[in-house]
């Protein structure tokens, strides 16, 4: 199965502001299986599934933060419309029926970043 990574980037932040080098995750089987199973998320690992717009914690084994974004129209990127933070392993359950795709961040990154409702992303290019 090959993996697709792609950069995300805030919107409005200054230049050299932190961007997100996310898998993607875009079809049924890779969705399923990406994270379940792994002790950690792993050294900057993020996730972008899509489509998606639920996200179930079963066999996880770490609590991770939670972005759900719905895609614009035209050149508008992606805009974030919910942020869970700290989704717990086993018993976490989120759902967000406006959403378009989900991105799963280690737990604390969305603080960290400062990420809420309304922060829009843009995919700049295909990651390293």
């Amino acid at each position: 199965m090959t993996v697709r990574m792609t950069v995300l980037r805030m919107r409005g932040v200054p230049q050299g502001a932190p961007t997100l080098c996310v898998e993607v995750a875009d079809s049924f089987l890779r969705r399923f299986l990406v994270l379940m199973g792994r002790k950690d998320i792993g050294q900057s690992r993020e996730l972008l599934l899509s489509p998606c717009s639920s996200v179930h914690m079963c066999f996880m084994c770490f609590a991770i933060d939670v972005v759900y974004l719905k895609r614009g129209t035209n050149d508008e990127g992606w805009r974030t419309v919910k942020v869970v933070k700290g989704l717990r392993p086993w018993i976490g359950f989120s759902a967000c029926l406006m959403a378009d795709a989900v991105l799963e961040l280690k737990d604390g990154e969305a603080e960290r970043l400062g990420i809420q409702a309304g922060t829009v992303w843009d995919e700049v290019r295909d990651c390293p």
